[in-house]
């Protein structure tokens, strides 16, 4: 049986969920709760299992005891750790496991860690580009037909334009967003296309309607983060020609990669120094672009580092 570590934040767990989702095996997703009280004798009191108590059941049944486990950040390598002392599990851990189990590096059978990073070399350790993540050709391919028909009134070339904000605050500045908006506008415009966009929680109000003020010269949608009605994200990647991404997530970057289209980083002053070498990684690798007065395409290969951190799994764990 796998288990996938849930983080409480859907960045960190998508993943931990979209290595076990490469797999295509049977797995059981158990949520995480962050606590200073430690509720299992002998775990470091940063992540627990959510509803654990002092009766924890120990003994399971066979076929519900964990033989790997994925996680994810600092916080659950603890608890990763745990389950092994108890089952004896293989793990597999996304991003750095932090400086609490620095002497327990070495029982991690795999380390997957950001190639921008810089991780020192070990036999257990797997660098990758960017972050590993959910969108997958197949996740792609049902985007596309789930959105074909919702997106047919929109011209091509599509630009799918995602919008951020400033690396904890909430809050994109409105002549930011403004500027941005009407400069993808403007090409998508020459270019006799149109624009799909969509914000995240750190643009915040303000950034939204600037943004939607600078979009006003081109045929757009626009998905504000939070808006009742499904979000349209996948749906946007899957069928755009085009990508424009701000460049304060690692996430978004990451996943506008695993598309087919062109991806062009934008706001650059939105980058902590860990995106900056994220964005340069991948600039020597052809994945992305500075944005700049162009959309024109380039030939690179969709990013697929889930898929590849999942044959490796199977590689050196010999899974069927």
């Amino acid at each position: 049986m796998i288990w996938v570590l849930e983080d409480p934040r859907a960045g960190t767990s998508a993943q931990a969920i979209g290595i076990a989702e490469r797999l295509g095996l049977p797995f059981r997703c158990i949520k995480m709760a962050w606590t200073w009280k430690a509720h299992v004798a002998g775990l470091i009191p940063h992540g627990s299992l959510i509803g654990v108590t002092d009766d924890f059941p120990l003994e399971l049944p066979k076929e519900e005891v964990p033989t790997l486990v994925i996680s994810a950040a600092r916080r659950s390598a603890p608890v990763a750790l745990w389950l092994k002392s108890k089952f004896g599990c293989k793990l597999v851990h996304c991003m750095s496991p932090g400086w609490t189990t620095l002497f327990d590096r070495d029982s991690f059978d795999l380390l997957v860690t950001s190639a921008h990073d810089q991780p020192a070399p070990a036999p257990n350790v797997m660098p990758v580009l960017g972050a590993v993540n959910r969108v997958s050709p197949l996740v792609l391919s049902k985007a596309e037909v789930a959105w074909h028909e919702r997106l047919a009134h929109l011209p091509h070339p599509r630009v799918a334009l995602i919008v951020g904000g400033k690396v904890r605050s909430i809050g994109l500045k409105p002549q930011l967003a403004h500027q941005l908006g009407r400069d993808v506008a403007l090409l998508a415009v020459g270019m006799g296309g149109s624009v799909m966009a969509t914000t995240s929680r750190r643009t915040g109000k303000e950034g939204s309607d600037a943004l939607a003020e600078g979009l006003g010269p081109a045929l757009h949608v626009l998905y504000r983060w939070g808006e009742p009605d499904e979000n349209p994200y996948l749906g946007y990647l899957a069928t755009a020609d085009a990508i424009v991404v701000t460049a304060d997530s690692v996430s978004m970057i990451s996943e506008a990669c695993a598309t087919e289209a062109p991806v062009f980083v934008a706001l650059p002053e939105l980058a902590g120094p860990r995106h900056r070498m994220l964005i340069e990684t991948l600039v020597q690798a052809g994945q992305v672009r500075p944005f700049s007065q162009t959309l024109s395409s380039w030939e690179r290969t969709p990013l697929d580092e889930s898929g590849r951190v999942a044959d490796e799994i199977r590689r050196r764990f010999k899974l069927d």
